[in-house]
């Protein structure tokens, strides 16, 4: 078989597997009813705070994604899916109020030090979402937020 035969054959098997998958859904993260447990429902959180939570961290830690157009595409619909269920199962503010008050103290903790140090949110997010970057300042509102919460808590 000829070198372009083959280079044909492989683009044909390769269109033809992107197709197929186009028919493989994924389930979506959007709640239909909020959760009693959400972190808002339990603690106090600033309007300016709660605006910078959904708008940095809600995507991939809570109940309800706001999917972007390309969610329709696979494979980008699983590599989005697993992140969420991944952000999610790392955190959950829609499910907050279900953690022990040990985990809650670890989570909180864990928001401030990864927003801090600029691990969160994830630059592979921030790329597509610039809104969602957080100033110096920003990340300052969240982390005096979290030691606040943390107080009620504790």
């Amino acid at each position: 078989m000829k070198t372009s035969s083959l280079i044909k054959t492989g683009a044909g098997f390769i269109a033809l597997f992107l197709i197929v998958i186009q028919f493989f859904d994924t389930d979506k993260n959007i709640a239909t009813v909020p959760s009693d447990n959400a972190i808002e429902k339990h603690y106090q959180v600033p309007v300016h705070v709660m605006g910078l939570l959904k708008t940095s961290c809600y995507d991939c830690h809570s109940n309800t994604t706001a999917y972007p157009w390309y969610n329709n595409i696979q494979p980008v619909k699983w590599w989005l899916a697993d992140h969420v269920n991944s952000g999610k199962r790392h955190l959950n503010f829609d499910e907050f109020n279900s953690y022990s008050k040990e985990k809650k103290i670890k989570k909180l903790d864990e928001v401030a030090e990864t927003i801090r140090e600029g691990e969160m949110p994830l630059t592979s997010y921030t790329v597509v979402h610039q809104n969602a970057k957080l100033t110096d300042t920003q990340k300052s509102e969240i982390e005096q937020w979290v030691n606040e919460v943390k107080k009620q808590i504790e």
